[in-house]
């Protein structure tokens, strides 16, 4: 299955000419995801990954942290009145003993209407691995090389202009996974739900990139996958900074070059080690 970009007739103007052509936009198409035949929740996202998307909205809620605890995840058949498989609607069926979520969990988005404190304790209770414990540390030359390795990866955004993406990186710069979807939020779970099925959470010694700004809600995802570095092209809000200061998680903002600005946990970036040199490099230590 391949519905990642749609090609559609437009019409090209500059300056005092036009011209009719043909565009490929990003494509955006409805997904619903049930646990054992209940409708859950339903996302607008890019088609594609939807397995590891299904997962990872369930780290986020805090459903699951393994891969075990997942017995399957299946398209369901047919929703169209011909019965063909639209391929929008997942079932997932949780392993024997892992609790379901409750249907929209009330911290699972920044514009949710919960206050900031009712927020936070949320996120505290449900979190499973601690963020401030990962003692990762990274060079600034390391951060400041994401956004280009990120981009670099961005494929359907090249075909489109019209994707966000969320990258996993090691503490010396290296991809472990790239996602591309018309939500932020939907790129970061595609990104938890990969790290889930391959029994890599929690992601200790990690960057989490985004390529727009860094919401409570991106904090949050990168709280419920043990993620202890989060870093953004563009600003970060004033609950999700409250958020990482109370989690213990390093959060960067207005990542360009090697400009950047750090909102919290400092104390990860070596802001002089191999800063200027065109070295990556990162330490751990034990």
């Amino acid at each position: 299955m391949s519905r990642v970009a749609v090609k559609k007739r437009i019409i090209r103007v500059k300056d005092t000419a036009s011209v009719s052509r043909i565009d490929s936009l990003a494509a955006e198409e409805p997904l619903e995801i049930r646990l054992d035949g209940t409708p859950l929740t339903v996302t607008m996202r890019t088609p594609g990954d939807d397995f590891d998307l299904a997962a990872g909205f369930l780290v986020s809620e805090g459903a699951v942290g393994a891969a075990d605890d997942i017995a399957t995840i299946r398209y369901c058949a047919g929703a169209t009145v011909a019965g063909e498989n639209t391929y929008n609607v997942l079932d997932v069926r949780l392993a024997p003993g892992v609790r379901a979520p409750e249907p929209r969990n009330f911290y699972t988005t920044s514009s949710c209407g919960v206050c900031g404190k009712a927020s936070l304790e949320a996120v505290r209770t449900v979190a499973r691995w601690s963020a401030g414990e990962d003692p990762v540390e990274l060079t600034q030359s390391t951060v400041a090389g994401l956004p280009g390795r990120l981009r670099a990866a961005q494929r359907v955004f090249d075909r489109t202009g019209g994707l966000h993406a969320a990258g996993l990186f090691t503490a010396d710069g290296e991809p472990l996974c790239v996602r591309e979807d018309v939500g932020r939020h939907n790129a970061v779970d595609k990104l938890l739900g990969w790290a889930l099925r391959n029994g890599r959470l929690p992601l200790r010694g990690t960057v989490l990139m985004v390529s727009g700004r860094a919401s409570f809600e991106l904090v949050q995802k990168a709280v419920m996958g043990g993620v202890p570095v989060l870093a953004a092209v563009s600003a970060p809000s004033s609950l999700a900074v409250d958020l990482a200061a109370e989690e213990g998680l390093t959060l960067i903002g207005f990542l360009r070059g090697d400009s950047m600005n750090v909102y919290t946990g400092e104390r990860r970036l070596n802001v002089t080690s191999g800063a200027g040199d065109g070295s990556a490099g990162a330490r751990s230590p034990g």
